[in-house]
């Protein structure tokens, strides 16, 4: 099989691309390296992956010639997007309009054209939901974003099913609920924690810390899109990606310490605008569909993101 990986230098995309590479597929990767963090951490995300099946593309999907890309591609993973909450606010927003709704739309027009294209996976968000009516939550449940973030995640979710209901391409929409793993990123909670504790820093919460987050392992998110790409779901179906955790920050940054050895001090600070008090996904809908569980438990996920934040990461 060949694949196209948008984002493939970012966290989740990396990830895949490794696994895919694993499997004998061939990938080509898109990558524009924002400066939303320090590009050096993306480049060393693909440091070790040097593999004849890879070709990287250093472009911006608004502006690449994605037919072009495409021509041989079976699977596309559209992994690329803008990300952060805090940062969707204000004078950002058309950064979010062009790498969430924009990107989406013209890699969407592209794959239309696309002659061996038989799946396209998109990357969504639990953001897209906001304070949920009930938990765990379906993926029948309103969606109702806190942030402009969650708004773009879910019009670019919507340009999906979209595209499958008026000209049958089949797209698969995976809404992941707050992923964490080695090769995070470092404005993400997790990694934040993690490189305070291993310093010696105070860890940042905003907040309570009474908030409940459901905590998706990366290896588990990538198992997901892998098998969605051979999967027997109707264009345009949408899938919670959920760990089935519901656990506070308080109690991680306390099973971190576990796992360190260490005490953790911790410093509060204000709400974020737009940060939800909890999320919490059903699974029943991928279970019944590929047979997908979560397979690493919070403590095991955990302890293998702080392994790499003590020593890979600086």
């Amino acid at each position: 099989m060949r694949a196209m990986v948008t984002g493939v230098a970012g966290f989740v995309g990396s990830t895949l691309a490794r696994r895919l590479l694993a499997d004998r597929h061939d990938v080509v990767g898109v990558d524009a390296f924002t400066d939303y963090y320090d590009p050096r951490l993306k480049r060393d995300n693909l440091r070790g992956i040097e593999h004849p099946g890879l070709r990287v593309v250093e472009a911006d999907l608004n502006a690449v010639d994605l037919p072009a890309l495409l021509a041989d591609v079976e699977v596309v993973y559209h992994q690329a997007g803008q990300p952060g909450v805090r940062k969707s606010w204000g004078s950002d927003f058309d950064d979010y309009l062009q790498g969430n709704v924009g990107a989406t739309q013209k890699l969407l027009e592209a794959a239309l054209r696309a002659p061996r294209l038989t799946r396209f996976v998109y990357a969504s968000s639990s953001s897209v939901y906001g304070n949920a009516l009930r938990y765990p939550t379906r993926e029948d449940d309103r969606p109702q974003p806190l942030s402009p973030y969650g708004v773009t995640k879910l019009a670019a979710e919507h340009l999906c099913v979209l595209y499958a209901e008026n000209y049958g391409l089949p797209t698969v929409s995976l809404r992941y609920f707050t992923v964490y793993g080695p090769r995070q990123r470092p404005d993400m909670a997790f990694t934040r924690f993690c490189t305070a504790v291993r310093d010696g820093a105070e860890i940042p919460v905003f907040g309570t810390g009474r908030q409940v987050r459901d905590f998706t392992y990366v290896d588990d998110v990538v198992e997901a899109n892998v098998r969605m790409a051979t999967a027997d779901v109707a264009a345009g179906a949408v899938f919670n990606v959920a760990g089935g955790t519901s656990t506070t920050v308080n109690e991680v940054i306390e099973l971190l310490g576990e796992i360190s050895g260490r005490v953790p001090a911790v410093r509060r600070g204000e709400p974020v605008p737009g940060d939800v008090e909890r999320t919490g996904g059903s699974t029943d809908a991928i279970a019944a569909a590929v047979g997908w569980a979560p397979a690493v438990a919070l403590r095991e996920g955990l302890a293998e993101q702080y392994r790499w934040a003590a020593s890979v990461l600086t």
